[in-house]
């Protein structure tokens, strides 16, 4: 499956939220937890995202009802999307999280279908990011987990994607962690091993952790501020061992053999081989029977001929 590929905008300020964008006028449908945005013309398709968010299940980690009087901006065309975004998010996205408006904008003149799909799981990967940043506050996420905690809220992490990351491990071309505290990918390809990494990441923590460590330690980070020291104490290792960890777990879980049945190359070779042994088997046929038939009798022998005088009477 293709990853949505979802920024988050860091907004140092709050402005009014718009009523007009890209020149036309946008009215709310309100919902019990969210209030959507969008032109006249989408009105069925807000009122169905509003029964959407108000049906989502609970974030795990987090309290009950997070978020809250969430803005939902269903932008009718990319330039509405921009007016909303300032343009400076790539062109391949499918939604954007701004926690400092608690909104999130998801467009739905480009052809994408916002309640199904892959479109309602974009939908509920921004609702988490705002659900994380309303319960962490001020605090500054890590870019790898807050995307690793949105793709896991949304679905859980595409094992079936694991064997890029076995490749990419082994090869020393998986970025580190720090490095997408840095800077996150703009390139589409980049930007997919990112997600994957930071899903994968965050999945191995609750594998271990479960959802009641993920609580302790989001309420530990909240309280105490310091991302390390809640981590350390309730996971038992830094975020230097934690790395090696689980990269170490990647490698044994995901092994060649893995990486081998889920690569198309793979596959390509196994349909080759299968080819071969068809044909084989097909040409071993044809020889079976075309001996076979050279030992039987014809249908007409040669000496057979119904219309010929009878070899016996002649001689009587």
């Amino acid at each position: 499956m293709l990853a949505c590929f979802r920024p988050v905008l860091a907004q140092d300020t709050k402005e009014p939220l718009p009523d007009s964008l890209d020149g036309v006028a946008y009215v709310i449908s309100p919902s019990r937890r969210a209030l959507i945005h969008h032109v006249e013309a989408d009105r069925r398709v807000a009122e169905r995202v509003g029964e959407l968010v108000d049906a989502f299940a609970r974030l795990p980690g987090l309290p009950d009802g997070t978020p809250e009087g969430v803005h939902v901006f269903l932008a009718h065309s990319p330039a509405a999307f921009d007016d909303l975004t300032g343009g400076v998010v790539p062109e391949w996205r499918a939604g954007v999280a701004i926690p400092a408006w608690n909104t999130l904008v998801m467009p739905t003149g480009e052809g994408v279908r916002v309640v199904d799909g892959e479109g309602l799981r974009t939908l509920r990967h921004e609702w988490a990011h705002l659900g994380l940043a309303a319960y962490l506050g001020d605090l500054r996420v890590p870019r790898w987990f807050n995307e690793g905690y949105a793709q896991w809220a949304s679905g859980g992490f595409d094992a079936t994607g694991a064997w890029r990351l076995r490749v990419l491990i082994a090869l020393r071309r998986a970025p580190e962690f720090s490095d997408l505290r840095l800077r996150w990918p703009s390139d589409r390809q980049e930007a997919r091993t990112a997600y994957l990494l930071s899903a994968s990441a965050v999945t191995y923590v609750l594998e271990a952790g479960g959802e009641a460590g993920l609580a302790t330690f989001l309420e530990r980070w909240r309280t105490g501020r310091s991302f390390g020291d809640a981590f350390r104490a309730t996971f038992g290792v830094t975020m230097g061992q934690f790395e090696e960890d689980w990269k170490k777990h990647v490698r044994q879980r995901y092994g060649w053999l893995f990486v081998l049945s889920h690569s198309a190359v793979f596959w390509l070779l196994l349909a080759l081989v299968l080819l071969f042994m068809v044909r084989g088997r097909q040409r071993r046929n044809r020889e079976t029977m075309a001996r076979l038939r050279a030992g039987e009798l014809p249908d007409a022998p040669a000496w057979w001929d119904p219309d010929a005088p009878d070899p016996v009477g002649e001689e009587s």
